[in-house]
């Protein structure tokens, strides 16, 4: 009887401990977004394969960046890998101010973000952002851009409105990522010049025989655009959701990775669930430090399987 008392009052006192570590049932599901970019399919099926060997469920929502930030900013959606500044300065401003969206940590430094062109523009002697207006003819009077609402779009709309390097007669084609660069691959096939925007991390940077333009600094930043990375959360999320934010937190990527695992999506026949696992089981000390101070959903210590279900 009294070995039965004394594990009742230890059941009774551990309890309160796990009752306190446990998050509220609103970080049951983390939602995060995804605006159609490749880099924010890799970064976010690692964090989804993460959250989900902690006990999480995960489910992303299909925005444009636009949209992402009024989710954020209304309560529809959690987390966004992929807030580039400062060419995302313009659009996420409003959303800083009024607090209702949250710069939660950097997740990735050293990126650019400008337009460049190919080789055949390059050759001809495209090299710097007061040569395009020169080159109309070769070009077709056109500058390929991504999705609609992009801030790398607006800021070449921003440069033909204010008939900037002299391109107030270019026309911006907005697409998706996919057709801009099949658009410049066809180009290069039949040695016919594209300007464009381009970025790095991405395979196109292996891809394409790409250079990047000189002379946008004004638009796009110094350095060739050079971005940092941050994720973005809807107002109180790491405090409503501690454990979660400090995973978040803790996620720094690198180009490397970043390229590599968008040119096994783009290139091979894969999934990007499949080469997240396949990454976080190659790379355990990466993994461990993502994990840092990190539980289980249940609060319990994350000392769980690895991807492939066995012990790291």
């Amino acid at each position: 009887m009294q070995k039965n008392k004394n594990w009742l009052l230890a059941a009774a006192l551990s309890t309160p401990l796990l009752t306190q570590a446990a998050e509220p049932a609103s970080c049951d599901v983390v939602r995060l977004a995804d605006v159609g970019w490749t880099d924010l399919v890799v970064t976010n099926a690692v964090t989804r394969v993460l959250l989900s060997d902690l006990g999480y469920r995960t489910k992303t929502m299909q925005l444009s960046v636009p949209e992402t930030y009024q989710a954020l900013r209304y309560n529809n959606v959690d987390v966004f890998l992929d807030t580039w500044m400062p060419s995302s300065e313009e659009g996420i401003r409003p959303y800083l101010d009024d607090g209702s969206v949250e710069l939660l940590a950097v997740n990735l430094e050293g990126a650019k973000y400008t337009l460049a062109v190919n080789q055949a523009a390059y050759e001809g002697g495209l090299k710097d952002f007061a040569d395009i207006a020169k080159f109309k003819d070769q070009l077709g009077g056109k500058i390929y851009g991504i999705e609609p609402g992009n801030s790398g779009n607006k800021s070449i709309q921003q440069m033909i409105g204010k008939n900037a390097f002299g391109l107030g007669d270019f026309k911006l084609v907005e697409s998706s990522e996919d057709n801009m660069i099949l658009h410049v691959k066809r180009a290069e096939h039949i040695k016919k010049w594209a300007v464009f925007l381009g970025w790095e991390p991405h395979p196109m940077n292996n891809q394409l025989s790409m250079h990047y333009l000189s002379g946008g600094d004004d638009y796009f930043g110094p350095n060739l655009g050079g971005a940092t990375v941050y994720t973005s959360v809807r107002k109180g999320y790491s405090e409503e959701c501690p454990n979660i934010g400090r995973l978040l937190k803790n996620l720094r990527f690198s180009l490397q990775m970043e390229n590599d695992l968008m040119e096994a999506l783009l290139n091979q026949n894969t999934n990007p669930r499949r080469e997240a696992k396949a990454w976080l089981k190659a790379n355990p000390q990466i993994r461990a430090q993502w994990l840092q101070g990190v539980t289980r959903r249940d609060g319990s210590v994350a000392d769980m399987p690895s991807s492939d279900g066995k012990k790291p």
